[in-house]
């Protein structure tokens, strides 16, 4: 919570009760790149496990596509969120890699994130998208 305190998307005092608590956020980005709170946990592996629940709500197909965790530098992390994959799922392409430095340096070490395909977020489509949607349910 530090880095995101340095990095102004938390508060002083959210940092620091959040640190004493031992509660982590769980974030989605936005479509337009934004960081939005989804949740919160207390522990690592709570906010591991949200992580997956969250993925349950938003996932396409998720035994159909590969699946991404980028971390950084948490390897157990990664196996305890590939474990819950494979228990819930059944997923066994799951596709792990270290963050790059400019990433890491905003949110610190112990970040994981999981990448995969989900429905389109956006409150208003395009006319294109929404033609290729209409297009698509009747093919």
């Amino acid at each position: 919570l530090n880095h995101l305190k340095r990095g102004g998307r938390v508060s002083a005092a959210t940092a620091l009760f959040g640190t004493m608590l031992s509660i982590k956020p769980v974030m989605y980005t936005s479509p337009e790149g934004k960081l939005i709170p989804m949740g919160k946990a207390r522990g690592m592996k709570a906010a591991l496990t949200e992580l997956v629940n969250t993925m349950d709500k938003l996932a396409i197909r998720p035994i159909r596509e590969p699946v991404f965790i980028c971390h950084a530098d948490c390897p157990d992390s990664v196996d305890y969120v590939k474990g819950l994959l494979y228990e819930r799922f059944g997923i066994t392409d799951v596709r792990a890699d270290y963050i790059g430095p400019v990433i890491g340096s905003h949110v610190g070490p112990g970040m994981l994130a999981v990448v995969f395909w989900g429905g389109d977020k956006r409150e208003e489509l395009s006319v294109a998208d929404r033609i290729a949607r209409k297009i698509k349910k009747e093919g």
